[in-house]
């Protein structure tokens, strides 16, 4: 495919920046592209590959800010081979947690792998799985506010046992948390935001919800890569360096994109992205119809 190094530097930002806000970075790379003036070049074969490459950056960068945990599972892992089992509230268990709740969104991936790639040439129903998404995440914010007034009647104590960490999760919740994943296999549904929302949904703070979020997106996106790598070999290799600048830049923008997220997380909302979303999805849709774009 035929990228300007423009087009690689916004796209590079855009996914970088997307991918860990709850706003849906797939729904972006399909929607702002015409709107930006890129031409078709979401509607070009080998844009899923692409997308999938600059993915791959975000990937690194999670793995780098989160390298602590990953040292820990990978520890976990170690005992989990060697004892045989992993009990419920261990390190291992949460290994175990990651695994069951990547099995959906990688089952349904593969599945409908071709129908997913017609959609990633259609901005239009992209905007309205945007605007959806930001509907789900009002609803579990709202479901969430309610659940804290009951608690404001309990003791603090109380109040702070009502939280359940990560590791508390039981298999059957972890694929809960997995099928809301797999929504994100939708451009415009995000995967972060699915996520938090049954996380939320399942007592975790948001803080937790969001560290699962992230532990779950990195072997997701590593087997995508996989899938795709072999579209990106046969690129010419000025376009190939193009692309490993774009992952570059995704990468040093998620980075920072996920510090100040686990640090907004400890008290912050979901509101302003559910606001953010619906009223993008509301002027993009309005701009398709005006200008004629993604007939």
């Amino acid at each position: 495919m035929h990228v300007e190094i423009w087009q690689i530097i916004v796209l590079g930002l855009l996914q970088g920046v997307t991918e860990l806000f709850p706003i849906s970075s797939l729904g972006h790379s399909v929607i702002f592209p015409p709107l930006l003036g890129m031409g078709n070049v979401e509607m070009n074969e080998n844009y899923l590959a692409l997308i999938t490459a600059l993915h791959l950056g975000t990937c690194v960068a999670l793995l780098i800010y989160f390298r602590q945990d990953w040292r820990r599972l990978i520890g976990a892992v170690t005992t989990l081979v060697r004892e045989g089992e992993a009990r419920q509230d261990s390190e291992s268990w949460i290994s175990w947690l990651i695994i069951i709740g990547c099995i959906p969104a990688g089952v349904l991936g593969i599945l409908f792998q071709e129908d997913l790639k017609t959609l990633f040439a259609s901005p239009i129903p992209a905007a309205v799985f945007l605007f959806l998404n930001g509907l789900v995440l009002f609803g579990g914010e709202q479901l969430r506010r309610r659940t804290e007034k009951k608690r404001q009647a309990m003791p603090e104590q109380e109040q702070e046992a009502q939280f359940r960490p990560l590791k508390a999760l039981s298999w059957k919740e972890a694929l809960i948390v997995g099928l809301a994943q797999a929504m994100a296999l939708l451009p415009g549904f995000s995967r972060s935001g699915m996520t938090l929302v049954a996380g939320l949904g399942l007592n975790m703070t948001h803080e937790d919800a969001a560290r699962y979020s992230f532990l779950l997106s990195a072997p997701l996106i590593l087997g995508a890569t996989l899938v795709e790598l072999p579209t990106l070999l046969n690129e010419d290799p000025p376009t190939l360096l193009l692309i490993l600048m774009g992952m570059l830049i995704a990468g040093i923008a998620a980075y920072f994109s996920t510090a100040w997220l686990m640090r907004y997380f400890r008290t912050g909302r979901l509101d302003p992205f559910a606001y953010y979303c619906c009223g993008a999805a509301v002027v993009s849709l309005a701009l398709f119809f005006t200008l004629h774009i993604g007939f």
